[in-house]
């Protein structure tokens, strides 16, 4: 079987890499290129891709001659594999449909921007309603795909982790006790759920919250935040070595969340043995045990944080265990082997139907 991966952001070349690996030690012969690279058109900013974003395309594909495509994105790359008839499947990583509310909520604020947006979101829906099948990174976000495309193939692909890239190692200089966290503030509707942290930040007063991450509605955050002594803005850290040494510092790692759906953090804390408390909203529960690898929390609702903070500060022993348990978990239900195997169980059927 020959299986062409295309992926859209760099950021996440790295983790299509570790999968694409495991693809070929199960006997997969793997091609992994930069949809870009090979398929553009408009909204580009080069006119000329309007009108012959595919010819690279077309190239690739008489070329590797692939059995299946997987992308990891929607864009004109995913529109063109389903226009090549070849089996196409599409990975969901966010909520498509709430990113496309806040984005013309929030950025499409000119004609040309809306336009962008307008244009990208035609191209999501098409590729969306005619892939081979959609595979939305965690159950809560296939419920939400088959809620808009009842008729269409879904399989969950539960992304993998490498867990030897999480091991004990020098710390960052932090105050104990603490809660580190390590987020984005890129979307408001995700990001605004850490102003809860205000009532917890009054209450204890003598736990330290340290946040890594950035983004444009960070200071939205760190105005209100930063009013008290026991919070402090890190700004972002190089990964993996310094967000393993702040993982190796902190008592316990927080997911504060309007919305996530299978957070990569949540999973390398927990492979750093730290108890995790997240925000009960999208597919967090899904990467976590509740009450068993850390405590899953009501959406703003401080009082529930506080709790929950205090009872892992008070009892180390049970924080402890809890960090085990964790690493056990990530390890067992998100290693690349079983990811693969997962993923080729959802694939195979469809392979000879379009």
């Amino acid at each position: 079987m020959k299986l062409l991966i295309a992926y859209g952001s760099l950021g996440k070349c790295f983790h299509l890499k570790e999968f694409a690996d495991e693809l070929e030690r199960q006997n997969v012969q793997v091609k992994l290129v930069h949809d870009i690279e090979y398929s553009r058109g408009f909204p580009s900013k080069k006119i000329s891709d309007w009108f012959n974003g595919d010819k690279k395309f077309q190239y690739l594909i008489k070329e590797f001659k692939p059995d299946a495509i997987f992308t990891d994105r929607q864009g004109h790359f995913a529109l063109h594999s389903i226009k090549s008839s070849i089996p196409t499947f599409v990975l969901l990583r966010g909520h498509y449909w709430q990113e496309y509310f806040w984005g013309m909520k929030t950025l499409g604020k000119n004609l040309k921007t809306r336009l962008a947006i307008w244009s990208r979101n035609r191209i999501s829906e098409k590729v969306f309603s005619e892939a081979t099948a959609i595979l939305p990174i965690c159950k809560y976000l296939e419920d939400v795909v088959k809620e808009k495309y009842p008729d269409q193939n879904t399989g969950v692909f539960l992304e993998g982790i490498d867990s030897s890239r999480w091991y004990h190692t020098e710390k960052m200089k932090l105050v104990s006790p603490n809660v580190g966290l390590v987020q984005d503030a890129n979307w408001w509707g995700k990001t605004k759920e850490l102003l809860v942290l205000e009532k917890v930040l009054e209450k204890m007063p003598n736990v330290h919250f340290y946040w890594v991450g950035d983004g444009q509605y960070r200071e939205k955050i760190t105005t209100k935040l930063e009013r008290y002594e026991n919070f402090k803005w890190l700004g972002r850290l190089e990964y993996p070595g310094e967000i393993r040494k702040f993982l190796e510092a902190i008592d316990i790692y927080a997911l504060i969340t309007g919305m996530d759906l299978a957070p990569l953090t949540l999973k390398e804390a927990q492979l750093m043995e730290k108890p995790v408390i997240a925000t009960d909203v999208g597919g967090d529960g899904e990467m976590m045990i509740d009450k068993k690898t850390g405590f899953l929390v009501k959406e703003g609702n401080a009082e529930e944080i506080i709790q929950r903070l205090s009872e892992l500060l008070k009892d180390t022993e049970f924080a402890t265990k809890m960090g085990k348990e964790g690493a056990k978990f990530v390890k067992q239900e998100f290693n690349w082997e079983k990811v693969v195997r997962n993923f080729l169980d959802i694939i195979k059927p469809h392979l000879n139907q379009k």
